[in-house]
């Protein structure tokens, strides 16, 4: 399989934002765990590559099934009975649930469609929404992947979403990402 250049872009910035925010983490001795969906564990993954991340990271959970986030994580069912499994507000009470189960300083939560098809409903792949929370302030976003700011396959589209939920980690604390290490969305 031949590697695109966007698909190597989207590894880099990983890379370096991950880097960046768990050492800034452990600087800071802020905790965070992760529910994540759509990502498989990616987060997780990532935060871990770095050394030190162990005093840091403390609960990832991937929460794949609709049963594992209502039976496991403690979501409301009726929040994705009325909203969808794949929306903020479910985003927002997978971070709040981990949140709570881990004692954590901050809760991420994640769920979408990695595609590469889109879903049963005809949502695009790249439908995605990340929720980041310290338990007082509450960041979620629909990233909406199939903007075209990536080209839109399963691993990009897992990729992308970790970049952007480890962004929003330092957006929830006050950072903005392009002002500490530029934007890390230029190619």
């Amino acid at each position: 399989m031949k590697i695109d250049k966007s698909d190597k872009v989207v590894t880099e910035r990983l890379d370096r934002v991950t880097c960046f925010v768990v050492k800034y983490l452990c600087e800071q001795g802020i905790t965070v765990s992760t529910a994540e969906s759509c990502t498989g564990g990616l987060l997780s993954s990532a935060i871990t590559s770095v050394p030190g991340a162990s005093g840091v990271f403390w609960l990832g959970v991937c929460s794949y099934s609709e049963r594992a986030k209502v039976e496991y994580l403690g979501v409301d069912g009726s929040i994705i009975k009325k909203y969808g499994v794949y929306s903020g507000q479910t985003a927002s009470a997978m971070a709040q649930a981990i949140k709570k189960k881990s004692g954590s300083y901050i809760g991420v939560g994640i769920t979408g469609i990695a595609g590469p098809l889109p879903d049963e409903d005809g949502r695009p792949a790249g439908t995605v929404y990340v929720a980041v929370t310290d338990g007082v302030k509450e960041i979620v976003k629909n990233l909406a992947l199939y903007d075209g700011s990536i080209r839109p396959t399963r691993e990009n589209i897992r990729k992308e979403t970790v970049t952007r939920a480890l962004c929003m980690v330092m957006e929830l604390l006050g950072h903005d990402m392009s002002e500490v290490i530029g934007n890390v969305y230029d190619e």
